[in-house]
């Protein structure tokens, strides 16, 4: 019965899309009920303590689950073309259980006066977020998040991995789809302690995650990703720019394995 792939595929997709759009709010402090600088509850340590944990738990699912051997071994369990939506929705639970019990902390690291560096910044945030996006359909939106996938197996296609590619965003930075996020993290008029921590963690882990991918990257493409990472800079845009990459193709290799 092909419906059901197909029908999970989609509730795992607007899983994801919910926690994106919560996530959002939720980081910049409008309109969901509990965001990252809501009262606290709990002593500094303690919520430092939980804080950690919970963005440790995410850091892990989203690695561990992204690597091929992983793959290789949870594919004897899960068809291959529910792989990616089985990913999406445990990613997507996981973010949703760390907003859920996240332990907000007091205390103000900085607080812009100035208006217009306010909005400046608010704009910043937006900015990141729509790097986030905008990189995920530059890659392929729809295979990212396991709706290719579903879609192939209900018509009777066979899926076909994305070909190495280098797009728009992908011409200045290897990984647009994390500066996004480090973007949409950092940019705050008031930078509370909760807000810090959250910050800091997150850097660190997506610094480690890169590592990650980039070997698996270079595993999979072995010299077109080598002679690509020579040419265009990893996360910081015109820290290194040769030309010999960019008339090779108009596509993105996917940076999320």
């Amino acid at each position: 019965m092909k419906t059901f792939p197909l029908l999970y595929g989609v509730i795992c997709y607007l899983a994801f899309l919910g926690t994106f759009l919560y996530a959002i709010g939720f980081i910049g402090n409008f309109v969901v009920p509990k965001t990252i600088d809501s009262t606290p509850q709990r002593s500094v340590l303690s919520a430092i303590f939980i804080d950690a944990v919970l963005l440790l738990v995410f850091a892990l699912q989203h690695s561990i689950m992204a690597r091929p051997a992983f793959k290789r071994w949870w594919m004897q369990f899960v068809p291959e073309y529910l792989e990616r939506s089985t990913y999406v929705l445990f990613a997507s639970l996981c973010l949703i259980v760390m907003m859920w019990q996240w332990q907000p902390i007091g205390g103000i690291v900085w607080f812009v006066k100035s208006d217009t560096v306010k909005t400046a910044l608010f704009i910043t945030f937006f900015v990141g977020w729509a790097i986030v996006l905008i990189s995920t359909f530059l890659i392929n939106h729809f295979d990212l998040f396991g709706l290719r996938q579903v879609w192939l197996h209900f018509i009777g296609k066979t899926y076909s991995r994305l070909r190495f590619r280098i797009p728009v965003f992908y011409r200045f930075v290897r990984h647009p789809l994390y500066l996004g996020f480090l973007i949409a993290f950092w940019s705050t008029p008031v930078m509370i302690i909760a807000h810090l921590v959250f910050a800091i963690l997150t850097t660190g882990y997506i610094l480690t995650a890169i590592r990650l991918e980039e070997r698996d990257l270079k595993t999979r493409f072995r010299e077109k990703y080598k002679n690509y990472a020579n040419d265009v800079p990893m996360i910081i845009p015109f820290s290194k720019r040769k030309k010999t990459i960019l008339h090779e193709s108009k596509a993105a290799p996917n940076p999320v394995q």
